[in-house]
């Protein structure tokens, strides 16, 4: 009853303030058929990796429509279109334009000065297969599977390293590897920043509510971004 309770205040401030697309109505209902053999708990963690990929692709969309020049080295697509294929097609998350990196790879050659590929492609590459490998390489959960709250805690470190760093790195010219987040006189713009947000806050959330599961402690690290170094996961 416990964690069926967490999960319904999960469920719900997660979707606060949020417009993401409605998922499929018998994703929450216990009697289909993909709902037997899971708990509540399943359940939430279903939620929260599914919630965050919803975020991934809406982070995608905003930063080829900030950054129109990262979309061309990889098609003549509109946004949407790329952003579609890359969550829905069949290419195991392998992209010959950034040289298949995934997981720390990717998200490091996004700020690295020689990296001629997309640079959204490679972000949204390696922050979506780092958060697939810390949940045991699954977007789907069941009763015997088993997940170490540890290295879900430590991705979520790494977003933070990420964000700090999108907001602190700069290219050759001096300018952010990648553009987000506005605030001068006359605009300010914090939605890529508010999306994050979500992401590490659904993320934090069910690392500690499945150390409290699962009588497994969370080591609690103290982030140095000056270093830059990401966490195991």
């Amino acid at each position: 009853m416990k964690i069926l309770l967490l999960f319904f205040i999960f469920l719900i401030c997660s979707c606060s303030g949020s417009t993401l697309q409605k998922k499929d109505s018998t994703q929450y209902d216990k009697g289909s058929i993909n709902q037997f053999g899971k708990s509540d708990f399943d359940r939430m963690a279903d939620y929260e990796i599914r919630e965050n990929i919803e975020s991934l692709k809406i982070l995608m969309l905003k930063f080829y429509k900030k950054n129109p020049n990262q979309l061309k080295k990889s098609t003549s697509d509109n946004a949407e279109k790329m952003t579609n294929w890359v969550f829905n097609g069949d290419h195991d998350w392998k992209f010959k334009r950034i040289d298949y990196a995934q997981d720390i790879d990717a998200l490091n050659q996004v700020f690295d000065h020689n990296f001629k590929g997309d640079r959204v492609l490679s972000l949204i590459t390696g922050l979506y297969t780092m958060l697939i490998k810390a949940h045991g390489d699954k977007t789907d959960f069941y009763i015997f599977d088993s997940l170490d709250p540890q290295k879900i805690y430590n991705a979520s470190r790494n977003i933070e390293i990420i964000v700090w760093k999108l907001a602190t790195k700069k290219n050759k010219k001096g300018q952010p590897f990648l553009l987000s987040n506005e605030i001068n006189p006359s605009e300010s713009n914090l939605s890529f920043e508010r999306e994050f947000g979500k992401i590490i806050g659904r993320t934090d959330y069910f690392a500690f509510t499945l150390s409290e599961k699962t009588e497994r402690t969370v080591t609690r690290v103290i982030q140095n971004f000056t270093t830059g170094i990401f966490l195991p996961f």
